[in-house]
């Protein structure tokens, strides 16, 4: 390991984007891996991603642009994965160079399908990277608001408490105060299910439920998610803490949630398909409800009292009816 850390970020959507903006603010320089070879040519010449953010003005100086992820990881000390957790596994698939004795941060908020395990547990499974080289990065933090430099908050999540206040520190900034927990597996699974209750928040808008039920269906979710991830992983941990209630609620309300807006538009009575076409970005949320559905209904599992996310899987992938699943779902919640 290098005494001065060198970072890669692996990802070229607005989070990426977001975190790059956040590392060139005390990093002398580092890695950018991402696949589209012309938004590569665009940066270099206009300092502005054009697909992402593009309000972002980059020092390239300090960047290292490469559509070679072998090239990107090779050098780095510290590897940010941020890319849709439905492409990660295609991504770790042209690796030909080691992960052994890198830093694994997780920037990703969805499960990995292949394996339906988090993030953190597949690289802990797969790849055997030990828990103490695994980090987290949670909100509540929207990309969009970063580019802004509006204040936000980021939790880091490692096992090794130095490991997380050294990537706390390289993240922090004027406009950007971190938090450290060595609650890696929580602060993951609730990242995860945020996403989906903000599609369930998104369906209740767009079928023309008021603040008064959305309020109710927040109350229920945190609970719902305090529910899953106990029974997931225990240990002590305080659910109303930003990492889980805040990004809960963040994800939830705010118009810059891509989850949100795929719900509301599920609720307007789009098409799965139709809604991804038009958003032209990925709403993680629609994964993680597969694979969160799956992982609590497994047979011989624990299973928690899921009744949102029970709603959301019915709409998505059972085909039902939004109107009549949240019906019903209102007489389940308190």
């Amino acid at each position: 390991m290098k005494n001065t850390p060198v970072f890669a970020v692996i990802g070229g959507g607005s989070w990426a984007s977001a975190i790059v903006k956040m590392l060139c603010e005390n990093a002398d320089s580092l890695w950018w891996y991402m696949r589209n070879t012309n938004a590569i040519e665009y940066i270099l010449t206009e300092k502005h991603n054009p697909n992402y953010l593009s309000s972002v003005e980059y020092n390239t100086e300090q960047l290292m642009l490469t559509a070679n992820i072998n090239e990107a990881i090779a050098e780095a000390t510290h590897v940010v994965f941020a890319v849709p957790s439905a492409f990660l596994q295609n991504e770790l698939e042209k690796l030909t160079t080691s992960l052994a004795g890198k830093t694994i941060i997780s920037a990703i908020k969805g499960i990995v399908p292949e394996t339906s395990l988090i993030v953190g547990e597949h690289f802990n499974e797969s790849y055997q990277i030990p828990f103490e080289k695994i980090a987290v990065i949670t909100g509540p933090c929207h990309a969009e608001e970063v580019a802004l430099e509006r204040l936000s908050y980021l939790t880091i999540a490692c096992a090794d408490e130095t490991e997380a206040s050294l990537i706390a520190n390289y993240l922090s900034s004027d406009y950007i105060k971190c938090k450290t927990t060595e609650d890696i597996i929580g602060t993951e699974y609730a990242a995860v299910l945020k996403n989906i209750y903000a599609i369930a928040a998104g369906i209740a808008h767009g079928l023309g439920y008021g603040d008064n039920f959305q309020s109710v269906l927040m109350s229920n979710a945190i609970r719902e998610m305090k529910r899953f991830i106990k029974k997931r992983y225990q240990m002590k941990r305080n659910i109303n803490d930003s990492a889980y209630l805040g990004d809960l609620l963040v994800t939830g309300y705010s118009v810059f949630s891509r989850n949100r807006m795929f719900g509301n538009m599920i609720g307007k009575g789009y098409t799965v398909k139709s809604a991804q076409l038009e958003m032209n970005m990925v709403a993680e949320g629609y994964y993680a409800t597969k694979s969160a559905y799956a992982i609590n209904t497994a047979a011989g599992k624990k299973k928690a009292k899921t009744p949102i996310i029970n709603a959301v899987y019915q709409v998505l992938y059972e085909n039902k009816n939004p109107k009549k699943v949240f019906a019903k779902l209102t007489d389940k919640l308190n």
